[in-house]
């Protein structure tokens, strides 16, 4: 297997990681009396708006996507605090057992500031920022161009 194509399998294995969270969150949602796919968008804007410090349309613009999937355009960083703000807002309403969305919406605020923290401590040991414009084609490249100099 070739090095890009050993970064595409790790980059598709996170993805699907993400998809898996993505579930047990939105079932979690489902749980606490979330039904309607409005109110399933509202809370998952306040999760990304929070950890990442942009709303989806924001996020989406800044990476330069028009329909594009904001999720299949994410770096691995980005994924990963993605999936931490869903995981820890999933693990909190276990615990919570919230009902309706103002309930709803405080346990994702909370699961998402685990991972705002994560990502803002991040920043300060690296100096750079977590939230890029790099899209699936940069990322790509980055990714294969890292391997090849290892």
């Amino acid at each position: 297997m070739s090095r890009v194509e050993n970064v595409g399998k790790r980059w598709k294995n996170q993805r699907l990681k993400t998809i898996d969270a993505r579930k047990e969150f939105t079932d979690e949602l489902k749980r606490g009396g979330i039904n309607a796919s409005k109110d399933f968008a509202v809370l998952t804007n306040i999760l990304t708006s929070v950890w990442s410090g942009y709303s989806i349309k924001d996020y989406k613009q800044l990476k330069g996507l028009k329909k594009e999937n904001l999720r299949d355009n994410m770096t691995n960083m980005e994924m990963v605090l993605n999936m931490l703000a869903e995981t820890s807002s999933t693990e909190i309403a276990k615990k919570r057992n919230p009902k309706g969305i103002t309930e709803n919406t405080k346990t994702v605020i909370d699961g998402a500031t685990i991972a705002k923290n994560a990502r803002k401590e991040l920043e300060k040991q690296t100096g750079e920022n977590v939230v890029s414009s790099k899209n699936a084609n940069q990322i790509r490249k980055l990714n294969s161009n890292t391997d090849e100099a290892m």
